[in-house]
């Protein structure tokens, strides 16, 4: 048997250098599959990726807690729309839920930065001397503000890299220089680390955070004295997210008076929940691209079979012959069989050079995100075979039960 395939091998490479440029164009489909599917596949492991690191920069174990919303009228407000947090409930929380590690509270605002005769408008937040470790977010220069710059309201800025190349030319330190926010001068003591885009498209490093009691009593004002505008939280691990958020909203139902059936006042998100979304809709954007690559290489296979029946055609006399020296219908089957997998094979080879070279343009020139995966080079090739087998099944059948005396006939 192995004898007769590797026969049957060395025959169907025979056929194919005997008519190279048709056997070329009936691989093309199977090459551009394979090509479209590894390149696909790649694009969509690549944005997944992506979106995961994202996620991962917005800090470790971390659970945020926003503000609930108004309900006017029968008409009901989006989340934030009343600040129902407070500087307390951020303090309860960090006391009463055993698995919490670590807790901050911010307020944000928009207004300009200026520096000499240099301006940018960015986001001000006003945060705790936990917010980089809630955040897991390190600095490239200087430090960050202490409990002392807190407690006494301190005018000390620590900027993010976005603000910092939009302020100072190339190579000068920030540090020590004097910025002003709404004409109130501040200290720059540190530079963030950059950690780029969040996977909604905004610039994480697009901001300037001070002290939450400056931010209060001197930048936004003293209206919503004791409110906050989110509270962010980091769970003792992984794992104890779940339990984390669980306490959290028995403590502030308990701390807002909220009766039992009563819709809280507040929305808790976890990184978890984010990283689920993101990783359902980039499986979607997986799926749909495979689906575009399998298209392709079925209208490959739909290629091979057309060329494998028009080559039974032409070798019919040469079928008859064959079979009139003994070959059985089987030989013949296998024959066919082998020459349109041997097609299908070559193509997979070529597709797959094809489709990590594309990947890696693709990532180049578009700067797209791309993943080469072991795991959809293999599956591709498996596929392009099988296209090979299903689709040279046909013809190589044909050719197996035709009439050898008709088919000495045939002219």
């Amino acid at each position: 048997m192995i004898t007769l395939i590797s026969m049957a091998i060395q025959l169907a490479l025979t056929e194919l250098r005997r008519n190279k440029m048709r056997s070329m164009l009936t691989m093309l489909g199977v090459i551009i599959g394979v090509g479209a599917v590894i390149a696909m596949v790649s694009i969509g492991q690549g944005a997944s990726s992506s979106v995961q690191a994202q996620i991962a920069s917005l800090g470790t174990n971390m659970i945020l807690i926003f503000p609930g919303s108004t309900t006017q009228g029968g008409v009901r407000a989006g989340a934030g729309t009343v600040q129902t947090l407070t500087i307390e409930d951020a303090k309860a929380i960090g006391k009463q839920a055993s698995a919490v590690a670590t807790v901050t509270f911010t307020r944000r605002g928009v207004s300009q930065v200026i520096y000499g005769n240099q301006n940018w408008n960015t986001a001000i937040f006003g945060v705790t001397p936990e917010y980089i470790i809630v955040r897991d977010w390190s600095l490239d220069l200087g430090f960050f503000f202490t409990k002392r710059d807190f407690d006494s309201a301190a005018n000390v800025v620590v900027l993010g890299r976005t603000v910092v190349e939009n302020l100072f030319l190339p190579g000068n330190n920030p540090i020590g220089q004097i910025i002003r926010i709404k004409n109130i001068p501040f200290r720059i003591i540190g530079v963030l680390s950059p950690k780029g885009q969040t996977a909604y498209g905004s610039d994480q490093d697009d901001v300037a955070l001070i002290p939450f009691t400056t931010a209060e009593r001197k930048v936004f004002g003293a209206e919503l004295s004791g409110r906050v505008g989110s509270i962010q939280v980091s769970a003792l691990s992984k794992e104890a997210i779940q339990e984390a958020t669980g306490q959290i909203r028995e403590i502030l139902r308990a701390r807002h008076r909220l009766q039992p059936g009563e819709e809280d006042d507040f929305t808790i998100r976890s990184l978890e929940d984010i990283a689920g979304t993101a990783q359902a809709t980039t499986r979607v954007l997986t799926i749909l691209l495979l689906s575009v690559g399998s298209i392709s290489l079925i209208v490959g296979g739909v290629g091979i079979m057309n060329i494998m029946l028009v080559s039974v055609t032409e070798r019919t006399r040469e079928i008859g012959i064959r079979m009139a020296v003994g070959a059985k219908r089987k030989d013949i089957l296998l024959q066919f069989l082998i020459e349109a997998l041997v097609l299908s094979v070559i193509g997979g080879f070529i597709g797959i050079f094809i489709g990590i070279l594309g990947s890696k343009i693709l990532s180049l020139s578009a700067g797209w995100p791309t993943l080469i995966s072991g795991g959809a080079i293999v599956l591709s090739f498996i596929f392009a075979a099988a296209v090979g087998i299903f689709f040279g099944f046909y013809p190589a059948n044909k050719a197996s039960k035709l009439d050898p005396i008709e088919a000495l006939r045939y002219e």
